[in-house]
């Protein structure tokens, strides 16, 4: 990769024939597009420009006293398949590891207590009726507000609806708060009374329109799931959420070093695109001029097409004058951050465990975390044996300050919070924080039109796409999505077909 892009001067559009197409940002979403697109076709000369020094943007691995660290994601969901067969095509299968199905629970916090999360809860729908009857989370009341759900008539209008409209219109207020809010704010980190439903979980929304009760809907789509596993022919089992065991780190890294290797596309780090204008010259692809790159040098490069995939502020400057519909869209997202703090123990200083993957936290505890992991429940080698390693969320809409008190009052914060949840004695054997500011895009009500109108404007101008995780999903998973469905556009917009 090179790291100066005055080091190695790119040759001139003039002494070459192929068609030239700029990826910009090195995330999953960037390092995703220019793999799909040098799939699809290989004869475009593909080159990434990414600003900082390394690839793979918020994600990011690492060994500390030989506790395996995750500084953002730390795996990637399975029921959708983006993320696995990126996977399997860069040769990771060896590597996939499944979490631990002995700790598959999952805890709330109330009243500074660990309470399991009824089995099969899923998100904002139960599968299963008798543990939510028996819930010490819930109130009698609770739980009959709840199976009043059952009976309830569907919702005709077709408007958007936030989260907590939803599932309080529902299963009530209090489910809504004690269940499906903290495990919302742990995905999201945002307020839920903002947070819209058709743009988060369409499919609750569709639950509710085909066949009016949530709950009857999840058990049909459980009984019809059972029946295709048991219909499954013998091959590889996947569990519901994969890790890498080198770390995620190494997903982008061998996804650049791939596309180096092998001739796919160029990778400059250190490189920011900081203006971008359509060229006036009438020979570029599909008639027009192309468009003209300036980076932060000042330096100017044309290239056929251009495929953004940065932030969306930084999107949002670029497309100014090219898409301005897009510019408005990306530039008026709302971001919130977080902060993820790792603490290790020794076992024996942890008087009250509880074996399980993690847990998540209601916005009522007013203590700032957002959920917690057990990683070394989760994945026991991520630990030394005899230890303890927990993940820590906070920040979010929740606590923002989170982002910018001082590092030392942070963690003091969390291993007050800690201590209270865990019973935790002593100092940790290691600690580290990373600080994520304005990293997660916010779907709030109003995000379906934005986002219909950004497509709208991106189809009506060839040879420019954007990709990223301020579209139409935040996950790992989708960001591949992304970054697939952005380089088949501009494979099209160029006249090539993606077979």
């Amino acid at each position: 990769m090179t790291n100066n892009a005055n080091e190695n001067a790119i040759e001139s559009e003039n002494a070459s024939s192929r068609r030239r197409v700029a990826v910009l940002g090195g995330g999953i979403s960037g390092l995703a597009a220019a793999w799909r697109l040098s799939k699809i076709a290989p004869e475009l000369d593909v080159v990434l420009w990414e600003k900082t020094g390394r690839v793979g943007g918020v994600i990011g691995s690492k060994q500390i006293d030989g506790f395996h660290l995750e500084a953002s994601v730390d795996n990637f969901i399975t029921t959708v398949p983006w993320a696995l067969d990126l996977c399997k095509e860069l040769g990771f299968e060896q590597e996939l590891t499944s979490t631990n199905n002995r700790y598959r629970r999952t805890f709330v916090v109330r009243k500074r207590r660990l309470y399991p999360l009824p089995d099969g809860f899923m998100t904002m729908a139960p599968t299963k009726l008798y543990p939510m009857a028996t819930t010490p989370l819930l109130s009698l009341f609770g739980k009959l507000r709840c199976a009043l759900e059952l009976i309830l008539p569907r919702r005709r209008s077709q408007e958007e609806e936030s989260i907590a409209a939803f599932v309080t219109r529902r299963l009530g207020r209090e489910a809504f708060e004690r269940l499906v809010e903290p495990l919302v704010g742990g995905i999201y980190g945002g307020d839920a009374s903002r947070l819209s439903l058709q743009a988060t979980l369409p499919r609750f929304a569709e639950m509710e329109r085909k066949d009016r009760s949530l709950i009857w809907s999840m058990k049909k789509s459980q009984k019809k799931a059972k029946k295709v596993k048991r219909e499954e022919e013998s091959g590889a089992r996947y569990s519901f959420f994969l890790t890498l065991s080198s770390g995620m780190e190494s997903l982008p890294r061998r996804l650049a070093e791939r596309l180096e290797s092998e001739n796919r596309a160029r990778v400059e780090l250190n490189r920011e695109a900081v203006k971008l204008e359509k060229a006036s010259d009438a020979n570029g692809a599909n008639g027009d001029g192309g468009w003209l790159l300036t980076d932060s040098t000042g330096k100017t490069e044309r290239f056929d097409a251009v495929l953004c995939a940065t932030p969306s502020d930084a999107a949002g400057s670029l497309f100014r004058s090219v898409a301005p519909i897009t510019s408005e869209v990306c530039a008026g997202t709302e971001r919130t951050g977080t902060a993820i703090v790792h603490l290790a123990f020794r076992n024996e200083q942890v008087k009250r465990p509880v074996a399980g993957m993690g847990f998540v936290v209601p916005p009522s505890e007013g203590n700032g975390l957002l959920a917690g992991s057990f990683s070394s429940f989760k994945y026991p080698s991520r630990a030394p044996e005899g230890t303890t390693l927990l993940r820590i969320f906070v920040g979010g809409a929740r606590s923002p300050d989170s982002l910018t008190i001082p590092e030392s009052e942070l963690l003091d914060r969390v291993l007050a919070e800690t201590r209270a949840l865990l019973g935790v004695e002593g100092e940790p054997l290691m600690s580290d924080v990373a600080r994520f500011p304005n990293a997660m895009p916010q779907y709030y009500l109003g995000r379906l039109d934005a986002i219909r109108r950004l497509r709208e404007e991106l189809d009506a101008t060839p040879t420019l796409a954007l990709a990223g995780n301020a579209l139409e999903g935040v996950g790992l998973p989708a960001c591949v999505k992304s970054g697939n469905d952005a380089a088949e556009k501009i494979a099209a917009d160029l006249g090539i077909s993606a077979n």
